[in-house]
């Protein structure tokens, strides 16, 4: 195990995911639920399939992880420009606790690179986008 690549990486991943969540908690997020509000916000009507690309996440799973997000009154779902597509928009209340969260993200992410030191963190986040550019199929 020591040398297998998903286990360190999903051991490393667990380590930051905790740093965010306990940064996030405030605001009534965890980390995975930033990310998708982060993302969606940064697209406008995005379609579900185009978004599950784009964070590589199955397209069932990125829909379930959505529900929450959606009873919460922080997402919605539209109608795309066919009936086969959906897309995806923050309501005014996602957008707000989106600001909200970013304010106590900034902090623990200004952290964290500190912690690294910023030439580490530069040379992981580089290997990080090589690594999922090289192994993802889409």
């Amino acid at each position: 195990m020591q040398n297998c690549t998903c286990f360190n990486l999903r051991k490393a991943t667990r380590a930051v995911t905790q740093l965010f969540d306990e940064a996030l908690k405030p605001c009534g997020l965890f980390a995975t639920q930033f990310t998708l509000l982060a993302a969606i916000s940064s697209r406008e009507n995005v379609a579900i399939t185009e978004l599950s690309k784009a964070l590589v996440m199955d397209r069932t799973t990125l829909t379930r992880n959505l529900k929450p997000l959606q009873k919460l009154g922080w997402v919605e779902v539209l109608q795309g420009e066919d009936k086969r597509t959906k897309t995806l928009s923050l309501t005014r209340s996602g957008k707000n606790v989106l600001k909200k969260a970013m304010i106590h993200w900034k902090k623990v992410q200004r952290q964290v690179v500190k912690t690294l030191g910023n030439s580490n963190w530069e040379v992981l986040l580089d290997n990080l986008s090589s690594t999922v550019k090289k192994l993802n199929p889409y």
